[in-house]
């Protein structure tokens, strides 16, 4: 181990601010930095069992991140030296990445009862528009093709809203070729926004939002602030207004008092929103929430709607890949061979084609869930 490695669990905002440890720390042989993740007990696991691996091969380990936030001492047991999510380093990483994320806001003031984030996160706050624009302008100087605006909770971006920022960061470096944002919280969608998201070619047609559940009940009782019909009725004015956008959704699976009719009802929003992209997450008790109070599903059954939900999911994801054949597609070609469309279809690369570059494709054929492509 010549440098410092680098193990990622969790979401994009942890992968962007992987970058900027990383850069911060420099040359650090035999390290390995673990950015852990709390979002479900399973994470947590997944979190030591990286540290414990690391340790086992002789490596000196540094962990940060949301688990090693919210339980410190225990992590500091395992790892050499622990770094808290307020004390990770802020500045822009410029790697050799095709894509970058720029986190723009952090921290949650909402309080969904399945939540502990917001211990290792602390109350939403958000950078100010010159700042990430300044930051969105280096990265494309550097070659950066695709920038994806990531946090923890990115449509409660208050500086002062998410469709400013985005408004402002494309008049400003008019170079971006394309600009893509992470999960976002419908109801929070501001009108500007919503215009761009629908009318804007540099927008990427990918929206992927945070819908946890297609039950009424058990959406109040998460303390969400949609229901199944607002969901629903959203993504129908995202369709209408751009055809080619291409739906995303976080689902948890056996949230506590959910009855079979509830999964059910999870079950009929994927088709009924046409979710083709999908995180699944079988719901697991965070100790101190409120959710981990309340009458538990079994974990087989919890396991088993995880599944068919994850199941379903791919069903509509195939059958809307089988939709691309014959289309063309700008295609921004990734390191490992792969590339992805603006709306978030992954391709295999033709030869030849140098990453960071978009190449216009026409899809032809399927191969193990991906589109296999020729220049256009």
């Amino acid at each position: 181990m010549s440098a410092l490695q680098v193990v990622t669990l969790g979401c994009r905002l942890n992968h962007a601010e992987s970058a900027r440890l990383a850069a911060y720390l420099g040359e650090l042989p035999r390290t390995v930095l673990i950015n852990t993740c709390a979002v479900t007990a399973e994470a947590v696991r997944h979190s030591r069992r990286a540290v414990r691996a690391a340790r086992r091969g002789g490596a000196r380990v540094i962990a940060t991140g949301c688990a090693a936030t919210i339980d410190p001492a225990g992590f500091a047991e395992l790892a050499d030296r622990v770094i808290l999510n307020p004390d990770k380093p802020q500045g822009t990483a410029v790697g050799r990445h095709t894509r970058a994320f720029v986190p723009v806001q952090n921290g949650c003031d909402h309080s969904c009862t399945f939540c502990i984030i917001p211990q290792g996160r602390g109350p939403s706050r958000s950078r100010p528009i010159a700042e990430v624009v300044a930051e969105v302008a280096l990265l494309v100087d550097a070659g950066v093709a695709e920038v994806v605006l990531t946090g923890v909770d990115l449509t409660s971006y208050a500086a002062p809203n998410l469709g400013t920022l985005v408004a402002t960061i494309l008049a400003q470096v008019p170079a971006l070729p394309r600009l893509r944002l992470s999960s976002l919280d419908g109801v929070e969608i501001d009108p500007l926004l919503f215009e761009l998201l629908t009318q804007e070619p540099r927008v990427m047609p990918h929206v992927h939002l945070s819908l946890q559940s297609g039950d009424d009940l058990v959406l109040r009782r998460m303390k969400r602030r949609h229901s199944p019909r607002d969901a629903i009725a959203l993504v129908e004015r995202l369709s209408t207004a751009r055809a080619e956008i291409a739906i995303g959704a976080d689902l948890i699976a056996g949230f506590p008092t959910e009855s079979a009719q509830a999964h059910a009802r999870s079950l009929s929003l994927i088709e009924a929103c046409d979710i083709v992209h999908g995180h699944v997450f079988p719901y697991s008790p965070r100790p101190g929430t409120p959710a981990a109070r309340m009458p538990q599903v079994a974990p087989p059954v919890v396991r088993d709607r995880a599944a068919e939900l994850r199941a379903a999911i791919a069903n509509k994801r195939l059958r809307w890949i089988r939709g691309q054949l014959g289309a063309a597609a700008d295609v921004l070609a990734e390191r490992d061979g792969t590339g992805h469309a603006p709306n978030f279809a992954r391709f295999r690369m033709p030869e030849g084609i140098r990453p960071g570059t978009i190449a216009r494709l026409r899809a032809t054929t399927i191969a193990d869930g991906l589109l296999l492509g020729m220049r256009a």
